[in-house]
Parts: structure tokens; C-alpha cells; sequence
């Protein structure tokens, strides 16, 4: 058979992320939007725990064991760096503990480590951002423990909103995190920050942020783009005040 019509240049070279997910993940497809056609994303699941979304699930999904078997799941296909992609398992009990959680992973053999908490702390220190108004799914005492961790950057939230969901995130819908988001912003906030993995975030914001002037912070593509970032690779998707945030790697 004659091939010397047929291009077979390829595939592009792909580049891995590495994952660690809660295990009620379901947004993967929203976490592909926010990368490069040559990143591929490789998830590890922690196990699964028959509890809904509260304190003691955060803890579960955090223990330090579950993480670093997820991270040696995930190191066979060389991931460039790994990320615990959990907003209330990193910070629920404070910045110590987050710099814990990126401890393990390296201590299990990845090569750089990323977590949505932490990437939360690195966009609030470049941005220079001391009031941040928050919405979340959690009911109000996960919440009350994120009011916490912004408040050890010093960060003050003047305004505060959450569903109480005990279970299926995923399936709010972008309407109502819009209406949260608009009912959380105060004259004084600099920035939203919009709490949660599982939450859909990705096409509401562009047009809320032109709308409020201001930053949107989602914990997907904060996540994201701090591994990207770790890659020396270009941000994918939007968020105009964060596109700069991350390009430069930051010390773990």
C-alpha cells in the first residue's frame, strides 16, 4: 500500500499532569478545557468513603496515605507534576497542612506538586488581594474553615454564600453559581473566589468578570494553570487577571 499521500507527522508530543481527585470527581471534561492540546491529564482517584460532603469527607479524601498512593498510581506514565485537586481537602486545617499535603506527594516520587489551595495562596499573594468575597457548595462549617485559611493570608471576606449541598455538586448549574457570585460581590471585594472542584465554572468566567471588573477565581483553573505554570506552558481558557499569575514557577 502507497503511504507517501497520507501526513504522518504525530501525534503532538504530549506532556502529563498528573491528578489526584476526590472520589466524586465528575468535571473531568471541564478540567481538559483549561489545558493545552498537548497536555495530557492522568487521574488517580482517592478511595471511595460512603459520607457527604462535610468536614469529615475533606478529611478522608486528604489522609496522607490515600494521597501518596495516588500520586505512585499516577507516576508511571511521567507526569511533569502532580496535583491534589481538592479545594476543601487542602485547606481545611490550614496553610500547614496544605504544605503537607505538597510534602507527601513529593515524598512519593513526583517531580514538582500543586494543590487548589495552594494555588489559591499563590494567586492572592501575586495579586495583592486582602478582601475576597467567597461562594462554595459546602454546608457553613467547611466553609467557615475556608473564611479560616484566607484569613491566615490575610485576607479578609466580606461576603459570604453557600448552598449546603451534601452530595451531586456536578450538577448545579451555571445560573445559580452566577447568582451567588453576583450576590457575593461587594463594593469592596478585589476578587470571588468560587470554592470547589466539582463546581462548573468554566464558561461563566469570562462574562462575569467583564461584568464586575474584577477577578473570578475558580478552584479548576487556579489548579490548572499552576501546573502549567510549573510546565513553563501558555494558560488555556479565561481569566484575564490571572494570565499572569503562574507563567513564572513558583517554589513549592
Amino acid at each position: 500500500m502507497d503511504l507517501s499521500d497520507i501526513d504522518f507527522d504525530g501525534p503532538v508530543t504530549q506532556r502529563g499532569i498528573g491528578v489526584i481527585a476526590p472520589f466524586d470527581l465528575a468535571l473531568e471534561r471541564e478540567l481538559w478545557r483549561w489545558t493545552p492540546l498537548d497536555v495530557s491529564l492522568h487521574l488517580a482517584r482517592t478511595p471511595f468513603e460512603p459520607v457527604p460532603v462535610s468536614l469529615r469527607m475533606a478529611e478522608l479524601v486528604s489522609e496522607r496515605r490515600h494521597v501518596q498512593t495516588a500520586t505512585r498510581d499516577v507516576l508511571g506514565v511521567d507526569p511533569e507534576v502532580v496535583a491534589y485537586l481538592c479545594t476543601a481537602g487542602s485547606f481545611i486545617h490550614g496553610l500547614e497542612y496544605e504544605s503537607e499535603l505538597r510534602r507527601s506527594i513529593l515524598e512519593a516520587g513526583a517531580p514538582d506538586a500543586v494543590t487548589t489551595s495552594g494555588a489559591l495562596a499563590e494567586a492572592v499573594r501575586a495579586l495583592g488581594l486582602r478582601r475576597v468575597s467567597v461562594i462554595t457548595p459546602y454546608d457553613a462549617d467547611l466553609t467557615d474553615r475556608l473564611v479560616a485559611f484566607l484569613g491566615e493570608l490575610g485576607v479578609a471576606v466580606p461576603q459570604c454564600h453557600y448552598l449546603g449541598l451534601g452530595g451531586g455538586i456536578w450538577r448545579v448549574n451555571y445560573r445559580t453559581v452566577a447568582e451567588l457570585i453576583l450576590a457575593a460581590d461587594t463594593p469592596d471585594s478585589e476578587a470571588i473566589f468560587v470554592s470547589c472542584t466539582n463546581l462548573p465554572t468554566y464558561d461563566i468566567v469570562e462574562p462575569l468578570e467583564r461584568r464586575l471588573g474584577k477577578p473570578v477565581l475558580t478552584a479548576n483553573q487556579l489548579t490548572v494553570w499552576a501546573c502549567l505554570g510549573r510546565m513553563g506552558l501558555p494558560m488555556v481558557g479565561p481569566g484575564r487577571w490571572l494570565a499572569d499569575v503562574f507563567r513564572e514557577e513558583s517554589p513549592s
